[in-house]
C-alpha cells in the first residue's frame, strides 16, 4: 500500500487530437489482439481437454485439470508473483533497466527452484487429497510441471513489460497450442497421466524457449548488470501485493461454485457452471483493457495515467455493457441448444450473472491504473470487498436459491469489487494531486 513510486510532479501537455487518435488506435489493435490470443489459447484448451476426456475419462481430465492449476498456483506463491511485478519494473523509468533485467531472470530461477522444493515438500499431502486415485509417482512427476510454469508465466510478463505487447499475446496462445501436439506424440508410445504430465513439461519448455528467442532478439539479454538486491527486495514486495489480488480474485470467481456444490449438489453445480462460463466471455474485453494498458501506464507520468483512467472509465462500462447485451439475448436460445434441453435452467443464472459482470472493463480499467502507479496494494483491497461481499451474500443465498442465489451474490460482488476499486482510485488520485501541489515525489 505504501510502495507508490516517486513521480514527476510537473503536468505532462495534454496530446493534441490526432495524436490521440495514434495512441487510441494503437491501444484498440493491442487489445483485439489481446482478446484474439485469449480466444485461441482457450480454443486450444478446450481441443485439449476433449482429446484427455476421450482417451482417459473423467479420472484424467481432473488430473489435467490438476496438474495444470495446483503448480502454477506453487509456482506463483514461491515466485513472489514476478509475473505482475515485471511489467511494471520493466515498464517504469525509475529503475537501473542494466539491473533490472538480470534482477529478475535471477528471481525467476529462484522461484522456480523453490517452487520443485515446495512441491517435493508436500508430496505426501498433495496425495493424500488431489491424487489418491493415481501411484505416487504420479505425484512426484508433477513437480516437473511445479518448476517449468515459472519460466512461462514470468516470460510473458518480460514481454509485456518489454513493450513487445505483439509477442505477449502471441505467447498467451503458443502456451495452450503447443500442448496438443506433444501430448499426439506422447500418445503414440504412452497414455495415462505420465504422458499428460511429459507433455505439459515439453509444452512449457518449448514455449519458455519461443518467449526466449523473441526476447533475445529484441535485445533483452544485452548490456546487462548485476543482480541487485535491494531491486529484488521492491519486486518481492510489490508481487505479493499485486499476487494477493489475483488470489482473492480467484477465489471470489469460484467460491460461489465451492459452496453450491457442497450444498445442491452436482447436478446445480453442472447447470450453474454453464452459466458461469458463458457470463465470464464477457470479462474478455476487460481483461485485454488490462494486459494492454498497465505497462502503457507505467511507462507514464502518474498524473497522465489517472488522467487517462478518468476518460476511460465511461467508455470501458460501454464495451463491457455492449459485450453483455448480446449474450443475453442468445442465452435463452443458445444454452439449451448447444448444451441440451436440461441446462434451460441456466439461462436465469447466466442473466443474473451478465448483470454484475457488466462493470468488469472499468474492474480492469482501474485495476492496470493502480498497478501502473504503484499500488498493487490498494487493488488488493479492492478485491477484497467484492471476496468479503460474495462470501456473505452466497452464505444467505445459496441454501435457499441455490444456482439464482449464486448468481445474485456473485453480481453482487462484482459490482461491489467496481465500486471500492473506484473509490480506491479517487483517493490514489486525490494523492497524486496534492504531491503535484506541494512537490512531493
Amino acid at each position: 500500500m505504501s510502495g507508490a513510486r516517486p513521480r514527476p510532479a510537473s503536468r505532462a501537455a495534454a496530446p493534441a487530437p490526432a495524436a490521440r487518435r495514434t495512441v487510441t488506435g494503437r491501444v484498440l489493435a493491442l487489445m483485439a489482439g489481446n482478446m484474439a490470443g485469449r480466444v485461441g489459447a482457450l480454443a486450444s484448451l478446450g481441443l485439449a481437454t476433449v482429446l484427455v476426456a476421450r482417451i482417459g475419462g473423467p479420472a484424467l481430465v481432473g488430473a489435467f485439470t490438476l496438474v495444470r492449476i495446483l503448480p502454477a498456483l506453487i509456482c506463483h506463491l514461491a515466485g513472489a508473483g514476478l509475473p505482475v511485478a515485471a511489467p511494471y519494473f520493466l515498464a517504469g523509468r525509475e529503475h537501473d533497466g542494466t539491473r533490472v533485467r538480470p534482477t529478475l531472470v535471477w528471481l525467476t530461477v529462484a522461484g522456480a527452484a523453490l517452487s520443485g522444493l515446495v512441491w517435493l515438500t508436500a508430496g505426501p499431502l498433495l496425495h493424500r487429497v488431489f491424487f489418491a486415485a493415481f501411484p505416487y509417482w504420479v505425484t512426484l512427476a508433477a513437480t516437473a510441471p511445479c518448476v517449468t510454469q515459472g519460466f512461462v508465466s514470468v516470460g510473458k510478463g518480460l514481454l509485456q513489460g518489454g513493450d513487445d505487447l505483439r509477442g505477449a499475446n502471441l505467447a498467451i496462445a503458443v502456451e495452450e497450442f503447443v500442448f496438443l501436439p506433444f501430448y499426439l506424440l506422447v500418445l503414440v508410445a504412452w497414455h495415462g497421466p505420465g504422458a499428460l504430465i511429459t507433455a505439459l513439461v515439453l509444452a512449457d519448455v518449448a514455449a519458455a524457449a519461443w518467449i526466449g528467442a523473441r526476447l533475445a532478439r529484441r535485445g533483452f539479454f544485452r548490456g546487462w548488470g548485476r543482480f541487485d538486491p535491494r531491486l529484488a527486495r521492491s519486486m518481492v514486495g510489490y508481487g505479493y501485493r499485486g499476487y494477493l489480488g489475483q488470489l482473492i480474485d480467484l477465489l471470489q470467481l469460484r467460491f460461489d461454485m465451492a459452496l453450491l456444490g457442497g450444498l445442491a449438489g452436482p447436478k446445480a453445480l453442472g447447470v450453474y457452471t454453464v452459466a458461469s462460463k458463458f457470463a465470464e466471455l464477457v470479462q474478455l474485453p476487460g481483461l485485454a483493457v488490462n494486459y494492454v494498458l498497465y505497462p502503457d501506464f507505467a511507462r507514464e507520468d502518474r498524473a497522465e495515467a489517472i488522467r487517462r483512467t478518468r476518460r476511460l472509465i465511461l467508455p470501458a462500462l460501454g464495451v463491457s455493457v455492449a459485450a453483455a447485451l448480446p449474450l443475453a439475448l442468445v442465452a435463452g436460445t443458445a444454452l439449451p441448444w448447444v448444451f441440451g434441453d436440461v441446462f434451460a435452467d441456466a439461462v436465469t443464472p447466466t442473466h443474473i450473472r451478465l448483470a454484475g459482470v457488466a462493470t468488469f472493463g472499468v474492474t480492469g480499467l482501474v485495476m492496470a491504473c493502480l498497478y501502473g502507479v504503484g499500488r498493487p496494494g490498494a487493488a488488493s483491497m479492492g478485491q477484497a470487498v467484492g471476496l468479503a461481499v460474495v462470501v456473505a451474500c452466497g452464505s444467505l443465498l445459496i441454501p435457499r436459491y441455490e444456482a439464482v442465489g449464486a448468481a445474485v451474490a456473485t453480481s453482487v460482488s462484482f459490482v461491489a469489487t467496481t465500486a471500492a476499486l473506484l473509490a480506491w482510485f479517487v483517493r490514489v488520485q486525490r494523492t497524486a494531486g496534492h504531491e503535484g501541489i506541494t512537490g512531493k515525489r
